[in-house]
């Protein structure tokens, strides 16, 4: 029976909640696409703005399907059969072009489990293989949003996929696949010849000053984008982007993105605020 003292609940109308839920999500997953195609913010120290809105965007993205799942059971109980098929169909091309999402959210979420090797989904299935746990862990830790290639993420060892949703807005543009990872050695040799390179170019390379950011991904390469902050300088963004290329080709160190592996208007991506791959030309 109904308590007459309780006249409304969720309960009454899930259906009404999922789609609130869902509109809620959906624009969470749009804002964090939008502001990972700006440059990072600086009011947080040295992370990265663009990393901690790509987190968001997997969660949004995964709570779009909870809500989803409300919707089925609420048409399950009125028996709209073709409704539900309409919706679920929906739901497994969604699945489709994002294959894997629900085990990188759960890897950000349950952290605790992840590494440690006790998580659930594929480092379950390693570890019950016999897989020592803590070698699971090191196989499966470690998400990356690259800025340098537009809403591309990888997660060690399987991707969450490389196929697109042609029908949600949140997910336009998305690509997620594996990229190899660097040495923490040579990144670091190339961070201080990165530095000599700017130094010897007339370009500060100190904390307080500098119009560069350097920043080592979990993949263990360098990237350097520039800052966004009200330095006089920036007011030109694109002479200052050519200064710093010009000085790093001088040194036979090329800026890269996986957009444009041929090198193409990397003065134009750095200007624009893009994070790049800082590589050693061979010799």
């Amino acid at each position: 029976m109904t308590n007459p003292v309780v006249d409304w609940s969720p309960a009454d109308h899930p259906e009404a909640i999922a789609l609130s839920e869902i509109q809620w999500w959906q624009r969470t997953a749009e804002l964090a696409l939008l502001r990972m195609d700006d440059p990072d913010d600086d009011r947080i120290s040295w992370f990265s703005s663009r990393q901690i809105d790509a987190r968001q965007l997997v969660i949004a993205l995964r709570q779009l399907l909870y809500a989803v799942a409300l919707i089925d059971g609420h048409l399950r109980k009125l028996g709209l059969d073709q409704a539900l098929r309409d919706v679920t169909q929906a739901q497994d091309a969604f699945k489709q072009a994002l294959p894997g999402l629900a085990d990188v959210r759960n890897a950000l979420v349950h952290f605790d489990k992840w590494a440690l090797g006790d998580g659930r989904g594929p480092q379950k299935r390693r570890v019950d293989a016999g897989a020592p746990a803590r070698e699971v862990a090191s196989e499966y830790w470690g998400f990356e949003y690259d800025p340098g290639c537009r809403h591309h993420f990888s997660w060690p060892p399987n991707p969450l996929g490389e196929r697109r949703s042609p029908s949600r807005r949140a997910t336009r543009g998305s690509r997620v696949s594996g990229c190899p990872r660097g040495r923490p050695r040579e990144c670091r040799q190339t961070g201080a010849d990165v530095k000599s390179a700017l130094i010897a170019g007339g370009l500060s390379t100190s904390d307080g000053s500098s119009l560069t950011r350097l920043i080592v991904g979990s993949d263990n390469k360098l990237r350097l984008s520039l800052r966004a902050d009200g330095h006089a300088e920036q007011r030109d963004r694109g002479s200052l982007a050519n200064r710093i290329v010009g000085a790093l080709r001088a040194a036979d160190i090329r800026l890269l993105s996986h957009e444009t592996p041929d090198e193409l208007d990397v003065v134009g991506q750095l200007a624009s605020g893009r994070a790049l791959i800082c590589e050693i030309v061979p010799r």
